[in-house]
Parts: structure tokens; C-alpha cells; sequence
């Protein structure tokens, strides 16, 4: 039951984003293939990786990493920035093309959340969220994300507001 109702939440997020997807694919030409989405969404997810991280992350050769953010690159959805420390590295950072178009997940996710908070008690969500941490840091030990950096020190936040 648990593995069930887990799996039609986690299926729900993921269709919504497919559904605004699809639906900006409509009435605008598509910029960002299958792929490039996919590689973007782990560029979100690690936080300003660097071209060796993401390919690890993702499993493939740093070629073939190297190709795909060139692509973002000269579509606008990813900037190179210079480390301060290695001027010969370089952290991959979304740009606001990206975190637009990002928002279309962010927002729903949003809303649920502040559905969730209004419907169950503030004990409730305080549970729910306890559960989630360790989920996240316990649970799941294969992947590990970077910790969420502080507005305002280079972190991007989506912007925008695309609740359903």
C-alpha cells in the first residue's frame, strides 16, 4: 500500500511537470530536447556543478557531459563560471531562461505543499517533514545533494508563480 500511494504522488509531480511542459511545447517552438531537460534537471539538482560532477553524477563521460552542456550553453539555459579558487575550473549555472522555465515544477510543488499545511495540523506536517528528512538523509544514501545554498550567495531560486 505504502510503495503504491508513494508511487502515484511521486507519478502526479511528474506528470504535472510533463503536462506544462508539453503545454509551452504547444504554443512555442521547443528548445530543450528530452535529454538536455534531463541534464538541466540534475544541473538544478546538484547546485552549480562543475562539468566533472555533473558527468559523475549522471553516470557518463566527461565527452559526452562536455557536449551536452555545450549545447545548453548556446541555447542560453546554462552559464560556464569561472571558479575563484581553480580559475581552471568551471561551475555550471542555470540561467533565468532555465529557472523559468524550471518554475513550471517548483510552482506545483508549492502549491501542494500549502495544501498539505491547510489541510493536516501544524503536528502533522511537522511529522511529515521529520519522515522526509530521513528519508532524504538517510534512506536514500545513493544520491547525495549538495546542501541548499542561502538567497542571496549565487544560489537561484525559481521565480514565478504557474500553481497548476
Amino acid at each position: 500500500m505504502l510503495e503504491d500511494v508513494f508511487q502515484a504522488v511521486y507519478t502526479k509531480f511528474k506528470l504535472h511537470f510533463y503536462q506544462k511542459v508539453f503545454h509551452r511545447f504547444a504554443t512555442r517552438e521547443a528548445t530543450l530536447t528530452t535529454v538536455e531537460s534531463f541534464c538541466m534537471e540534475g544541473i538544478m539538482a546538484l547546485g552549480e556543478p562543475t562539468i566533472a560532477e555533473f558527468s559523475r553524477m549522471m553516470q557518463i563521460s566527461t565527452p559526452n557531459a562536455a557536449y551536452k552542456i555545450g549545447s545548453l550553453v548556446r541555447k542560453g539555459y546554462v552559464e560556464k563560471i569561472q571558479s575563484t579558487t581553480d580559475r581552471r575550473e568551471y561551475h555550471l549555472r542555470p540561467t533565468q531562461k532555465y529557472i523559468d522555465y524550471y518554475s513550471i515544477s517548483y510552482a506545483y510543488l508549492h502549491t501542494v505543499i500549502e495544501r498539505v499545511r491547510q489541510r493536516f495540523s501544524p503536528e502533522d506536517v511537522a511529522k511529515l517533514e521529520e519522515m522526509l528528512t530521513i528519508i532524504n538523509d538517510e534512506l536514500m544514501p545513493e544520491l547525495q545533494l549538495p546542501p541548499k545554498k542561502e538567497a542571496g550567495a549565487g544560489a537561484s531560486k525559481p521565480s514565478g508563480s504557474d500553481p497548476e
